[in-house]
């Protein structure tokens, strides 16, 4: 019997709802939630849906679809609005709205566990002891700013255990961006000066400290030291090129986030500019996919709450548009905070030109995206075309191999489709295969696919969401295809379209050839963009699996025995090395000798003299 779906479905539940706040899941007749809401009166919300008509298509079509509902009552409507967030997020619902990109952004980090604290870039819990300034938009504005911060206030960047273990300056040092604390060439106190310093440039009062060091280099000039204040015209030419990079430095705002919002042709843009100490540390674009018909104010909203889910909002927030309901969305956010955030929509002023600065920035970046994902989806048609694909993919996944001689052998996948690469969606494979032969190419393709299939299937068996590719790209001829088919054959997946993509007779790009299971090999023409476009994405894929490789190897080569032993930590670790100067020499030590190094107890000094034996 065909189940019941629609209006009617929605008003059985009317009778069993209350005025409640409270947060509501629509559900099809596969039990997928379509939508996640929250209501202050869950009765009043759900009879809007029990109408038969006057909905616009969006919520037309997701009432059509809705087989059954679940609620979940709370005390206070901001308790819905958090619960609704965290659905969201953990569901992902076809008709809302969702931010795709919900990394953490990096910081800078004076870390303070040390008389000379060190100064490092910072992504993730802010657990470690020290002073935390950010976020920036993106690990090259920090990198960037660090290098600058170096030129000028000479702090060190090195860990803690490299600090300890120098005898002499490093290259640092001789290139004058490192004041040499780890070899005594400055003072505890005058390295705790450029520290407060430093602190001050990263809170905006950099004013103070340029002409400070402008009457120290007059100082050092009158008093004929002259390489002294070349050193100090020097942090001041550093200081100035920081403050040039900021592209914005507004001088009434102090601390904020500038979030402006473009729309167009059911697709949007979310531009966000950090101001800290009265600088921009940059900005990031965000596509937030759109369930549907949505208003700008909905789409704020949605986006407000789930950009700061994790990450601490600053005091001041300023929007090109209103959120659907600011007071609780504010409500929402000081409660995550632990203190006041202020929601703005400027009028007039300088705060109005930072959000029309970001609204212009939001409207020339979608513009960009929608005409690059026309030109994407003009490639896709060729591509169905070309291989006679039933619809442009949606989803092509590519995959390749990288070794040196069999070891270290990695696989990697990239991920393509109609907003370009998803570089989110790339995954590697560390070849764990203990029967494959070194160098078994045939082998490594077979473990790699076995363990990607079999994770769809049983995560998705009935091929619900979007991690199914509608296309395999194979970088081989008609050897590899034919084993890649008769592995997926094994698994029963044997309706996913594959192409092998293989050298020409010369080796050379524009030669490729094309195999499919079971069919003659052809080609392309050489001006063909499909051409280009395959190339492209076996390029990308091979730069992807080589890059894994290198990271692996070079895990491998830096590796030490002592690490693989439980209760050996840095400290224990260098304490050894120290004494017996070599993991190696530490294998051969007998139980005595080890007891002998300061922090090594009898039982860890026989902990270490049994992994070694049991090695």
């Amino acid at each position: 019997m065909t189940q019941k779906t629609g209006h009617t479905v929605i008003q059985d539940y009317l009778r069993t709802l209350d005025g409640s706040p409270g947060v509501y899941r629509m559900l099809d007749a596969r039990g997928e939630v379509l939508y996640v809401g929250k209501a202050r009166d869950l009765r009043a919300r759900v009879s809007n849906y029990a109408r038969p008509s006057g909905h616009s298509g969006r919520i037309a079509r997701m009432i059509r679809d809705t087989a059954s509902m679940m609620f979940l009552t709370t005390r206070t409507e901001t308790e819905a609005l958090l619960l609704e967030q965290n659905l969201i997020k953990q569901l992902k619902p076809r008709y809302n709205v969702l931010l795709r990109d919900d990394k953490s952004f990096p910081n800078i980090l004076v870390a303070k566990s040390h008389a000379y604290p060190q100064i490092k870039k910072h992504r993730g819990a802010k657990s470690e002891k020290g002073d935390y300034y950010g976020p920036f938009a993106s690990a090259g504005a920090v990198n960037r700013t660090l290098t600058q911060l170096q030129r000028v206030f000479l702090l060190r960047n090195c860990t803690d255990s490299v600090f300890e273990s120098r005898t002499r300056p490093c290259l640092l040092f001789q290139i004058k961006r490192c004041s040499g604390p780890c070899v005594g060439r400055i003072s505890e106190a005058d390295y705790g000066q450029l520290v407060a310093d430093a602190e001050r440039f990263l809170q905006g009062k950099s004013t103070t400290i340029q002409a400070n060091l402008a009457q120290e280099m007059a100082e050092a000039s009158e008093a004929m030291e002259f390489e002294r204040a070349a050193a100090l015209r020097d942090r001041i030419k550093a200081l100035t090129a920081v403050q040039s990079v900021q592209a914005i430095n507004p001088k009434g705002v102090a601390e904020a986030d500038i979030v402006a919002l473009h729309m167009e042709s059911g697709q949007a843009c979310v531009q966000v500019f950090f101001i800290r100490g009265n600088q921009s540390w940059g900005n990031r674009d965000f596509y937030p996919r759109l369930g549907g018909a949505e208003s700008p104010d909905e789409v704020m909203q949605a986006f407000l709450l789930q950009f700061y889910d994790g990450k601490p909002p600053p005091r001041l927030i300023l929007l090109s548009h209103g959120p659907e309901d600011p007071e609780l969305t504010a409500d929402v956010m000081t409660e995550r905070a632990g203190r006041k955030v202020d929601l703005q929509v400027p009028q007039r002023g300088e705060k109005f030109e930072l959000v029309t600065n970001a609204l212009r920035n939001a409207r020339e970046s979608l513009g960009r995206r929608m005409s690059e994902s026309a030109a994407q989806l003009k490639l896709l048609e060729g591509m169905a075309e070309a291989f006679d694909l039933a619809a442009p993919p949606r989803r092509i996944e590519v995959y390749d191999n990288s070794h040196i001689q069999g070891t270290n052998a990695v696989g990697g996948m990239i991920v393509a489709g109609p907003d370009g690469y998803q570089k989110n969606q790339y995954r590697k494979f560390n070849i764990k295969g203990t029967e494959i032969t070194p160098g078994d190419d045939f082998g490594m393709m077979k473990e790699v696919l076995t363990r990607r299939f079999t994770r769809l299937l049983k995560e998705d068996p009935d091929r619900q969401t979007e991690a199914w590719p509608d296309l395999l790209l194979i970088d081989g001829g008609a050897g590899q295809v034919s084993a890649v088919d008769g592995i997926l054959a094994d698994l029963g997946v044997e309706d996913i379209p594959m192409i092998g993509v293989a050298k020409g007779v010369d080796r050379d790009h524009g030669k490729e050839e094309f195999h499919r299971p079971g069919q003659r090999p052809f080609a392309l023409r050489m001006n063909d963009p499909v051409l280009y476009f395959v190339q492209r994405l076996r390029d990308e894929a091979h730069r992807w699996a080589i890059g894994t490789h290198r990271a692996r190897r070079a895990k491998s080569v830096m590796a030490n025995p002592l690490d693989e032993i439980a209760g050996i930590g840095a400290s224990r670790k260098r304490a050894l090395l120290a004494h017996f100067g070599s993991a190696k020499a530490v294998s051969r030590a007998g139980l005595a000798d080890l007891q002998a190094v300061e922090g090594i107890s009898a039982a860890m000094a026989q902990k270490i003299l049994d992994h070694f034996q049991k090695g």
